[in-house]
């Protein structure tokens, strides 16, 4: 039972030591040496426990994406749920901008089942404030779609940022394009149009809007339908949900 143990805190050791070594020196950082210093330990275990220096590069990039998403998961959130969604973009690139190897090992050639979990924690967390916005009546698209936009362009504006000169970079890219998506997604609260000025919305996006928001809160009356009723009713709203964009 001890050997277990200690088996499993020279492991963690070994982890910590390279996720250190990551975030202050970036991968050629991490080599055998560093590590084995760091960690008190020698080379042979760090091959004993991740078979060589990639598979510890991959837990480490793991484990440093892994530690964001739990505090994002966590962090407390307002009345307003697309701002929410603007504060949670913006952390996370700011986050994968001070880690940029550990976002480039995992999103530009994710392998194993491990890093896909990883991803996949990523996606649920980003799916969760989308789906406030849609119980709020605020989403245009329904919900895996607009998961799957946000998604796609946050990971597409970190990876041109990161590949790009620091001195090169266009400090407006994250905020611009964070904001042509949620205006592409989202409509605007206490009936204002796109401009800010009063206005309505075309019958067939508030159409959308709410049946949006009616699929979102299905969930909450499992006990009014049986589930054939609920499967005809959100094929129902899911051809609504789409009608206006093929208006």
């Amino acid at each position: 039972m001890s050997s277990s143990k200690g088996g499993l805190d020279v492991r963690a050791r070994i982890v910590r030591a390279a996720i250190e070594l990551l975030a202050s020196g970036g991968r050629s950082a991490v080599t055998t040496r560093a590590v084995s210093a760091s960690a008190g330990v020698q080379p042979p275990t760090i091959y004993r426990h991740f078979g060589d220096m990639q598979g510890l590069l991959d837990e480490a990039a793991r484990e440093t994406l892994a530690g964001h998403m739990r505090e994002q998961a966590t962090r407390a959130l307002t009345n307003d749920p697309v701002e929410d969604l603007r504060r949670g973009w913006d952390l996370h690139v700011a986050f994968n901008l001070a880690h940029p190897d550990a976002f480039a090992l995992k999103y530009s050639a994710p392998s194993g089942a491990a890093s896909a979990r990883v991803i996949h924690e990523s996606v649920e967390v980003l799916k969760s404030l989308v789906l406030r916005i849609a119980e709020a009546g605020r989403l245009r698209v329904d919900v895996a779609r607009a998961t799957d936009l946000v998604y796609a362009a946050g990971t597409g504006v970190t990876l041109t940022l990161i590949t790009t000169p620091p001195a090169e970079r266009d400090p407006r890219l994250s905020d611009t394009m964070r904001e042509a998506i949620l205006s592409a997604i989202t409509v605007p609260a206490n009936g204002e149009s796109t401009n800010g000025s009063p206005g309505a919305a075309p019958g067939a996006d508030r159409v959308a809007v709410h049946a949006v928001a009616l699929r979102a809160l299905l969930s909450e009356a499992l006990d009014v339908l049986s589930p054939s009723e609920r499967q005809l009713l959100s094929d129902w709203l899911d051809r609504l949900a789409t009608a206006r964009s093929h208006a």
